[in-house]
C-alpha cells in the first residue's frame, strides 16, 4: 500500500485563500412535505454524496469538473444545502450532477460553482426549512467498527441542512487522509460510514486526539468552533480511532 495522502491535495496558504475566487459545492436534498427522510439518513447520505463527487472520474485529472473542483478546494471550502420537492426536484436532475440515495434520503450533489454563479434552477431553492428528525423513540445503533464515524459536537445545535454540510466537510477531511488504495476500497463499499452525536466524554477524547475535525467559521447559525470529528473504521477509512478492533 502506498504512503498516505497529505491532509489536503493543495498547498495554498490559508491566509491566501480568501484572495482567490470563491466557489461553493451545491447539495440539494429531496424533501417532500408528506414523507421527509429521517435526519440521520439525510446526514449520512449528504456525506456520501460529497465523497461520490470527489471520487467521480469527471472530478479528477482531465475530467470536465476537475478545474472547478480544484478551484473550490484551493479556496475556502464551502458547501450549501438546499431543499427541493416535486417539480423542483425533477428539474435538478436535468443539471450535471450525481444523485446519491440512502435508506430513504436522496441528495443530489453538483460540481462546484462560483459563489455568484448559481444556476437559476438551484438559486430559487430554499436553504431554510430543512428541519428533519429521526422517528420518535429512535435510538441509533452502535456503529459498525469497520466504518468511520462522523461524531457531531453534542454542545452545538444546527439545522439539518447546516449539519448535512458539516458532515460533508468531515467526509472530505477523511478523504484527504487516505491513499489511493484506501480510497478505492472505501468507494467499493459505497462509502460506508455512520453519523452519530458524540457523548460528552467521547467528544472530549476526540478533541484531544489526532482526529480530523471540522471547525466552522461561524458565518451562519452557530458561533465559530468545532462541529464534527472523524473517527476511523478498522477497514474503511482507517484514520485515527478511539475504539479497539
Amino acid at each position: 500500500m502506498t504512503a498516505p495522502a497529505s491532509p489536503s491535495p493543495f498547498t495554498t496558504d490559508p491566509d491566501d485563500r480568501d484572495e482567490k475566487q470563491q466557489y461553493v459545492l451545491p447539495l440539494v436534498v429531496h424533501l417532500e412535505k408528506t414523507d421527509p427522510p429521517a435526519r440521520t439518513d439525510a446526514l449520512e447520505t449528504s456525506a456520501r454524496a460529497v465523497l461520490t463527487l470527489l471520487a467521480d472520474p469527471r472530478a479528477v485529472g482531465e475530467g470536465e469538473w476537475a478545474a472547478a473542483v480544484h478551484a473550490w478546494e484551493d479556496a475556502r471550502i464551502r458547501k450549501v444545502v438546499r431543499r427541493a420537492r416535486g417539480g423542483e426536484w425533477r428539474r435538478t436532475g436535468e443539471l450535471p450532477g450525481i444523485t446519491v440515495t440512502g435508506q430513504a434520503a436522496e441528495v443530489r450533489v453538483f460540481p462546484p460553482i462560483p459563489l455568484d454563479g448559481w444556476p437559476k434552477e438551484l438559486a430559487k431553492l430554499q436553504v431554510s426549512g430543512t428541519e428533519l428528525d429521526d422517528p420518535e423513540g429512535y435510538e441509533a445503533p452502535e456503529p459498525d467498527p469497520e466504518v468511520p464515524v462522523l461524531w457531531l459536537n453534542p454542545e452545538v445545535s444546527m439545522s439539518a441542512g447546516k449539519t448535512m454540510a458539516q458532515t460533508g466537510h468531515a467526509a472530505q477531511l477523511a478523504w484527504w487522509r487516505l491513499d489511493e488504495a484506501q480510497r478505492k476500497e472505501w468507494e467499493a463499499s459505497g462509502f460506508a460510514l455512520a453519523v452519530r452525536t458524540a457523548p460528552a466524554e467521547r467528544w472530549a477524547e476526540l478533541m484531544s486526539g489526532p482526529f480530523p475535525v471540522v471547525r466552522d467559521a461561524g458565518f451562519t447559525e452557530i458561533a465559530p468552533g468545532p462541529t464534527v470529528a472523524v473517527e476511523g473504521g478498522t477497514r474503511y477509512c482507517p484514520t485515527p480511532r478511539l475504539r479497539r478492533p
